[in-house]
């Protein structure tokens, strides 16, 4: 074993990388440069690991409808479809995360949120989950999370003791621990969760006045759970319980909506705030930045070909358009590649010309050929640019106000830049202490306990404990007695 963790890492071509942690940026919070090769090839090889099925959310469904603004953010963000009046035709698939396409749709797992919007000015997809927060804080890590969620090599089962070891090695991964094996850790329904933008984005007005952005899409249906054992049973007698349930409440008149909510934070605020507003492990305080209303979305229409329509979706957070951009969020900065360059693997070079996924806008492209190319420029028109021919020029002005942040340093594999309350298992431990009650936290060492229980040995047995004594002490010492009555 000693020997085992004495091996260097390298790249597919035998060349020693320097981290397994951190991505090239250009300071701590900087861009992640495109020249981290390492990165690039994990992401890569990754999207292309299985055929047909998406690596990653596989099983899952959705419908169609409309979002509706119900309340004027135009002070903060020139987003077409948030402006005030404003109705738009979208998309919305809901997913497991590490199921493949036969897997049941209650395993204890995070839902995907994924959504499209059709604007005027180009698709807008926000592609989130069902947590405020996410496992790991760097794309370079995302990977190996997903492959300890998934099947050892040699018996193509799962394996818990897999998941553990890389959680308690990951300690940034408490905090959607303690949400996964929680109440909402296997929601009753779709229709009964909330969903997340989860990433910190950035929202710029007209004027070009920047703030910073959490997407809160909470459900008009209520918040409802199923126990684990209500959920075992329904992985045995109704395996697509939620496709179902979403295709026969649309079907039946019963549409769902969900009310989109932000917090925003004023640019300045960030670089003091508590902790790093960045860090996809953390939440912001609604106490420092309440919630604001923006509208709702609601579904009300199902597909009329399932693969057609919700199969061969793509939803990529590189969509997105004047008004909203991108912030110094890792993991963010590393699905802004990673999500097209699957989706040109899985469903084909030219998959946004499919109709699920062709915006509504017009679409002046000097994109060309490739397999299954069935749209095209006229003859006239050049197939390069710039030209003195008429073809397509990029405007500046159309493009809205830079969404864009200031950064410098030296190349180098950082970490966030730490802030005064910056720690893996703050926010998991209030979670536990000021969030959930009585009842709800001896479902959650319940779930610990059960899921331990099935598999997971020594040596990650006693960092499993060890982990759950840093978010709380009393937690902690109950999932040890429970694991230790449990093994007699």
């Amino acid at each position: 074993m000693n020997a085992a963790r004495q091996r260097a890492t390298t790249t597919n071509a035998g060349i020693p990388v320097a981290s397994d942690e951190r991505s090239l940026t250009q300071g701590p919070q900087g861009g992640v440069l495109l020249h981290d090769h390492y990165l690039i090839e994990k992401m890569a090889q990754f999207n292309r690991e299985r055929v047909p099925e998406r690596v990653v959310h596989a099983k899952g469904g959705g419908a169609f409808g409309e979002f509706e603004v119900t309340a004027d953010v135009s002070a903060h963000t020139m987003t077409d479809c948030f402006q005030p009046g404003k109705k738009t035709e979208m998309l919305a698939r809901f997913s497991t995360v590490a199921g493949e396409q036969g897997s049941p749709d209650t395993w204890r797992d995070p839902r995907g949120f994924a959504l499209k919007f059709y604007t005027e000015v180009g698709n807008y997809d926000l592609v989130g989950n069902n947590t405020p927060v996410f496992f790991v804080r760097d794309a370079i890590k995302f990977q190996d999370f997903i492959r300890s969620q998934k099947r050892m090599p040699d018996s193509g089962l799962r394996d818990n003791n897999m998941q553990w070891d890389f959680w308690t090695n990951s300690p940034e991964s408490a905090h959607q621990v303690t949400w996964l094996m929680g109440d909402r850790g296997i929601p009753r329904t779709w229709r009964n969760m909330n969903g997340y933008g989860s990433h910190t984005y950035m929202w710029v007005n007209a004027d070009g006045k920047r703030v910073w952005v959490k997407f809160h899409f909470k459900t008009d249906q209520g918040i409802e759970f199923l126990t684990q054992a209500e959920a075992d049973s329904l992985a045995g007698s109704d395996p697509d319980h939620h496709r179902k349930d979403l295709f026969e409440a649309i079907a039946g008149g019963n549409f769902p909506s969900w009310t989109l909510k932000v917090q925003l934070m004023p640019y300045e605020d960030a670089e003091k705030y508590r902790f790093n507003p960045f860090d996809l492990t953390k939440v912001w305080s609604q106490k420092d930045y309440p919630l604001h209303e923006v509208g709702r979305m609601t579904l009300n229409r199902n597909p009329e070909n399932f693969f057609a329509q919700i199969e061969q979706a793509s939803f990529e957070p590189s969509n997105v358009i004047p008004g909203v951009g991108f912030s110094p969020d890792k993991m963010l900065l590393g699905r802004v590649f990673s999500y097209a360059d699957t989706h040109r693997y899985r469903i084909g070079t030219n998959y946004m010309d499919l109709p699920v996924n062709r915006p509504k806008a017009q679409v002046n492209s000097y994109s060309k050929d490739g397999a299954m190319r069935y749209s095209w420029n006229s003859p006239e028109t050049p197939v390069y640019a710039p030209n003195g021919y008429g073809g397509p020029a990029a405007d500046e002005s159309l493009a809205g106000p830079p969404a864009a942040w200031e950064a410098s340093g030296d190349f180098g594999r950082f970490d966030y830049i730490k802030h005064p309350e910056d720690d893996d298992f703050g926010q998991p431990g209030t979670l536990v202490r000021e969030v959930l009650d009585d009842a709800a936290r001896e479902r959650l060492v319940g779930n610990i306990v059960g899921h331990v229980l099935n598999g997971v040995r020594e040596p990650v047995l006693s960092k499993v404990f060890e982990y759950w004594r840093n978010v709380d002490a009393d937690l902690g010492k109950k999932v040890e007695e429970g694991v230790r009555a449990g093994q007699k």
